[in-house]
């Protein structure tokens, strides 16, 4: 699952609002707010992953390792077309 902090940095690398990423995502702004939230709020995994899938689509990548996390922008566009070639 996603953290609060690494939901929030894919957000500011796409530079959309809070509303935007709701939309994408097709879940409701109140749902993504607590997902945002400092206190980690719960919410549904199926709301976790539709907001994973909405970020992944437009290439932003979750990492994990140990006890770090983080994300980071990659274009998905170059990525679908290497794949293509090989």
């Amino acid at each position: 699952m996603i953290t609060s902090r690494q939901t929030r940095a894919a957000r500011a690398l796409l530079g959309w609002t809070q509303e935007m990423l709701a939309d994408k995502a097709k879940v409701s702004l109140t749902a993504l707010k607590r997902m945002e939230s400092a206190a980690e709020l719960r919410v549904y995994e199926s709301t976790s992953d539709q907001v994973r899938r909405a970020l992944e689509a437009e290439g932003i990548a979750f990492i994990r390792s140990g006890r770090n996390e983080g994300v980071m922008l990659v274009d998905v566009h170059e990525a679908a077309e290497r794949s293509r070639v090989r």
